[in-house]
């Protein structure tokens, strides 16, 4: 026997069903099934990165970003997290220090002569603390970026590691749709 009569029933009548098997109120047949995300999925999506220092990428004030799980657009960390939430969802995760970009690597941080970024790049580019710098991959099949840290007369230190690595994150999403 379905529970007594409510004044709210009435806005879900054909969305929502007495099932007298279950005991429970099931979603009508006629109803959309929930889209969740799922690995390899393409998702749009509104989200927000916010490091130590503050935002570090904000689509909520923009367009929303569109982008294909497994790609290497995002880190595999903050893709675990998006895994399973429906479409249409809004939810915000902390990631501990190191969990969304990896630990700081000292091996990370080297000098490069000046030498070799005049054969790499424009011979009379300066360098300030703080550039970034985008080097060709060994392999040419893409770049990787270093950011000043000091200038010296033959080299310059760079640090490859990711900007927020060894840090903690907050992620907010606002999954717009999933395909």
């Amino acid at each position: 026997m379905p529970p007594e009569h409510h004044s709210l029933t009435g806005l879900y009548q054909g969305f929502l069903q007495w099932d007298a098997k279950s005991h429970r109120f099931m979603t009508s047949p006629t109803s959309q099934p929930i889209v969740r995300v799922t690995p390899g999925a393409f998702l749009t999506l509104h989200y927000r990165l916010t490091g130590p220092q503050g935002d570090i990428i904000n689509t909520f004030e923009d367009k929303p970003a569109t982008l294909s799980l497994g790609s290497g657009e995002l880190s595999p960390a903050l893709e675990q997290h998006l895994m399973g939430l429906a479409e249409g969802a809004r939810t915000s995760f902390q990631l501990a220090e190191g969990e969304a970009f990896g630990p700081r690597n000292p091996d990370m941080v080297q000098w490069v002569s000046r030498d070799l970024l005049r054969q790499m790049g424009d011979p009379h580019e300066s360098y300030a603390v703080g550039d970034v710098v985008a080097f060709p991959a060994p392999d040419g099949a893409g770049s990787y970026a270093g950011a000043v840290c000091q200038l010296g007369d033959a080299a310059v230190l760079f640090d490859f590691n990711h900007p927020l690595a060894g840090q903690a994150v907050q992620f907010e999403v606002q999954l717009i749709g999933v395909l």
